[in-house]
């Protein structure tokens, strides 16, 4: 069993590709016009033919009230890993990412999490 799709809600697909390609640094994977909406996913650079995640719209009424709940409640839609988080951070604040959480040692690992601009809180992790 392998894992080749995962999803992420998202309040607008054109902000959401934006910011995951060009501030996160993922790559456009699939684009294919769905009616009003898109079949949209982007992958790590680091891994082209891993994963895809799919910024999924959140036009539906369980979807979006889902997303809100789980943003209101600080939890994150999804994490990703990364090999140095003090530079992830950084590198990020820099492009004027919104942290709610800094790096913060956590048992085995460092986490922090921001603002996808889209709707979602996001973790990136760096395991121990």
């Amino acid at each position: 069993m392998k894992i080749k799709l995962t999803s992420v809600f998202v309040n607008d697909q054109n902000k959401a590709l934006d910011f995951y390609t060009k501030t996160l640094g993922f790559i456009k994977k699939t684009d294919i016009s769905a009616g009003n909406y898109r079949w949209l996913t982007v992958v790590s650079a680091e891994d082209p033919n891993g994963s895809q995640l799919v910024l999924e719209p959140n036009a539906n009424p369980a979807a979006r009230t889902y997303q809100e709940s789980i943003l209101k409640q600080g939890i994150p839609a999804s994490m990703f890993f990364v090999d140095d988080i003090q530079k992830e951070f950084q590198r990020l604040k820099k492009l004027g990412v919104t942290f709610t959480m800094e790096p913060t040692k956590t048992p085995g690992s460092t986490i922090a999490r921001f603002d996808d601009t889209v709707g979602n809180l996001i973790q990136i992790t760096q395991l121990s």
